[in-house]
Formats: structure tokens, C-alpha cells, sequence
């Protein structure tokens, strides 16, 4: 590891940022350099010009793309190089108005009921019934969980923020059912390793690609063609909800959302609210 990559990653940790974004951003500089095949301090200016464009242009970046390329290196050159540059502050990533793929009721059911390995089928449920990222799900604890008032500390999610989230019954009888197949002292989904007899002692949780593996082979045999990720889980978990009449407030609260208009989306994604939508339509347009 170069002397400026330790320095970012200290000064990433220094600022706060979560170990994922520390990983993501590093990376972003790492990708500008291997491009011009230099090392950061010799990048020009313009030369980040021209790597912006090329990634607008050629590459056709995403927005998320974008974002973290751009919040990466700018945080390079402010904070570890010392080197605020005006380009930075002018390039702004393209706004994206994509509603998120939302699984039904029924088609949740029938991914979960295709899950055969207890540890894979308990994480995605706890995961779609509890509104959890991946990660969240993951790094879930035995101490996290509070059985006698029925809810999951989620702890240092994105942002850094706690919160407590609502645990089913029928979820908390599953998470019990998997901790008996290993006992492990901490983690409730700890990794398999080589054998199954590792699992009482494992120090990390399972991986992310064994848990997306173990997702899309699923929906695959569960014939869902939509494209679903295991974050689809937790977009139905909210839609879900406000189909059911929970109020908006309370499922931004459990989601960990900073702000209601993040969390209203969701308003455009309910069958019911459809619904009801196109049957006031047709009333009022009924007499033209």
C-alpha cells in the first residue's frame, strides 16, 4: 500500500466514513490514476477534466457512478492532497427519476419458498420482513436482538445511524431456528468456512455474493423475471407497508431514511394507491 492510499484511508476514517465507502472511494482514485497511468500528485487539472468527460461521454456512467467517482476523488484532493481544484465544484452528476423494481407479496413468498439452506432462507427473510440493506442484515448480532419488545438494534448503518426496527415473531422463531445450527456466540449468520463445524467459532459473518448467489438462483426457479436484487426486498418491504395503512413517517423512521421525501417514493410504487388513483379518474371523468 502507497503512503498516500494509507493517508486517504486514515483520513477516511478520521472523517467517519463507513469501511464500504472508504473501499469505494479509494477505488474511484485508484481507477483515475490507472487511466492516465500516473500517480495522483502528477494528475493535472485538466486531466480530470478529460477523465469526466471520458466517463460521461465514452463510458456513459451511471448517476451512482458518477457520484462516487466524483465524491471519491474529491475527497483525495481536499482532504489528503491538500489540493482543492474548481473543476470538482462544477461537475454535477445527471439527476435519474428511476422508480425501484418492487416485488409482490406473492412473489416474495415464493423466492423465500425457493430457498432450500436454512442460513440463506433466514437472512433474506430477516432482510424483506425488517426493511435491512445487506449489509445490515449481514452484520446482524445476537445483542442486536430485543425478543421481549419485538425489535433489531441496527447498529452504524449508512450515515453512521442507529435505529430499532420491528422484529416479526414468525422472523424472530426463524433467527432462533438458525442460531441452533451453530451457536455461535456472536454473529446470528456467521460464514460456513470450510465446514460447517467452523461456524460455532467464526469471527465474520456470511459474504454478500453467497447471499446475492443464494437470491437470484431463487427468483430464478421461482420464475420472477423482474430485476431483482436482495435490495428489491427491502424497496417491497416499504411498499408493502404503506399498502397495509402504516404511515409514511414511521416507515421512514424503521427505513433509517433522513428525509420524508426520500421515504415518498414509495407512494408511487402501491398497487392500491393506484388503484384508488385510476377509480377517482374515471368517476370524475365519467360524465364528459
Amino acid at each position: 500500500m502507497t503512503p498516500l492510499r494509507e493517508r486517504m484511508i486514515q483520513d477516511l476514517q478520521l472523517k467517519g466514513y463507513s469501511e464500504s465507502t472508504q473501499k469505494l472511494y479509494v477505488s474511484a482514485v485508484r481507477q483515475l490514476c490507472e487511466h492516465f497511468s500516473k500517480p495522483p500528485g502528477q494528475l493535472t487539472e485538466e486531466n480530470l477534466r478529460d477523465y469526466f468527460l471520458y466517463g460521461k461521454n465514452v463510458k456513459k456512467w451511471s448517476r451512482a457512478t458518477s457520484t462516487v467517482a466524483l465524491c471519491g476523488i474529491k475527497f483525495f484532493y481536499d482532504n489528503t492532497l491538500k489540493r482543492p481544484w474548481p473543476t470538482l465544484l462544477f461537475i454535477r452528476p445527471g439527476r435519474e427519476k428511476k422508480l425501484p423494481v418492487v416485488l409482490s407479496r406473492d412473489e416474495v413468498r415464493q423466492i423465500l419458498h425457493q430457498i432450500e439452506l436454512l442460513r440463506y432462507r433466514a437472512c433474506l427473510t430477516t432482510i424483506y420482513s425488517c426493511g435491512l440493506r445487506l449489509s445490515e442484515g449481514l452484520h446482524l448480532k445476537i445483542e442486536d436482538i430485543d425478543s421481549a419488545r419485538g425489535f433489531i438494534h441496527v447498529r452504524q448503518s449508512k450515515s453512521n445511524k442507529d435505529r430499532y426496527v420491528p422484529l416479526p415473531q414468525r422472523t424472530l422463531e426463524l433467527l432462533r431456528e438458525q442460531w441452533k445450527s451453530h451457536r455461535n456466540n456472536c454473529w446470528l449468520f456467521p460464514s460456513p468456512g470450510h465446514s460447517r463445524a467452523d461456524m460455532s467459532t467464526a469471527t465474520k459473518p456470511i459474504i454478500k455474493s453467497s447471499v446475492q448467489a443464494a437470491f437470484r438462483s431463487a427468483a430464478k426457479s421461482a420464475g420472477i423475471n423482474k430485476k431483482a436484487t436482495v435490495h428489491t426486498l427491502r424497496h417491497s418491504w416499504a411498499t408493502h407497508l404503506l399498502e397495509a395503512g402504516i404511515n409514511l413517517r414511521l416507515i421512514q423512521t424503521w427505513l433509517g431514511h433522513s428525509t420524508p421525501n426520500t421515504t415518498s417514493i414509495y407512494t408511487h410504487l402501491t398497487e392500491q394507491a393506484k388503484t384508488v388513483g385510476i377509480k377517482s379518474i374515471n368517476e370524475l371523468m365519467a360524465d364528459l
